[in-house]
């Protein structure tokens, strides 16, 4: 091979090399298309709603707590589970909503609260309380007990995770499990969603700023979010798949086959 056919050569591969790790480092950056201080408008937060099978634990407190003993289920709290230090010995048991959206209150009765935010239905309760005579002056807390999110798919841990807060974002999810790892599709990241025994499912480009405008940016307690495997990771299962010996096995003895066929034959 002459000198100038090499050099052809070379720059080629240089060339390949330099386009190969372009479209590498594009496939890995997050939010691509943001200007410096863009600024986008998160007005719209969704707010997390109760749900049928939903669990909630509900305090209530007022300056008599005695008068307030009556609309709580108490038990001795755990160090592992205490919600709130001025609780001292008592915190709020979950009330299970119904299949009719429904929770069965302390002297209340049933109360319906499926659809509900967490301040909406606080706020319910107040007034009932109040308006049936029962307290002057009641404080209503309202805690989720089961909020939770599942990450799949190609992520440094899958595995299901609390919700630590009302508005957490997809991107907050997958920090939770460790990031996407190198064989994990950014522009294919799936969340699933069941309500009303209906399964949806949209799907997220997270290279670019408009994941920020996805109606499931921020999530709902079961949510699943679901990270799909690369073209690189497929690769990888096919040469794993070629080094087991019963492959090989196969292989040797499908081709001794084909050998001793051709000589029967010709």
């Amino acid at each position: 091979m002459s000198m100038y056919k090499l050099n052809v050569l070379l720059a080629v591969l240089v060339g390949i090399f330099a386009l190969s790790s372009c479209g590498s480092y594009k496939d890995f950056t997050y939010i691509q298309d943001v200007d410096d201080f863009e600024e986008f408008d998160i007005s719209g937060v969704s707010e997390v709603c109760v749900r049928k099978g939903d669990v909630l634990n509900i305090y209530v407190s007022s300056r008599n707590p005695e008068s307030a003993k009556p609309f709580n289920l108490s038990a001795t709290a755990n160090s592992s589970r205490e919600m709130y230090a001025s609780y001292s010995s008592q915190r709020a048991l979950g009330y299970q909503v119904d299949g009719d959206g429904n929770i069965e209150f302390p002297q209340l009765g049933s109360v319906h609260c499926e659809g509900m935010t967490r301040k909406q239905l606080g706020d319910s309760i107040k007034e009932k309380l109040i308006s049936g005579g029962y307290l002057i002056d009641p404080i209503v807390t309202i805690e989720f007990e089961n909020l939770k999110i599942s990450v799949l798919g190609e992520v440094a841990r899958p595995g299901s995770y609390p919700m630590n807060n009302d508005h957490t974002t997809l991107l907050e999810a997958l920090s939770l499990a460790g990031d996407l790892t190198v064989y994990g599709r950014r522009d294919r990241v799936a969340v699933i969603r069941e309500v009303n025994g209906k399964r949806t499912i949209v799907y997220h480009d997270l290279r670019s700023k408009d994941v920020f405008k996805s109606p499931r940016f921020y999530l709902q307690q079961n949510d699943v979010v679901y990270v799909e495997p690369n073209r690189a990771k497929a690769t990888q299962s096919n040469a794993s798949r070629w080094n087991q010996p019963s492959v090989w096995f196969s292989a040797v003895s499908t081709i001794v086959s084909v050998v001793t066929l051709v000589k029967v034959f010709v």
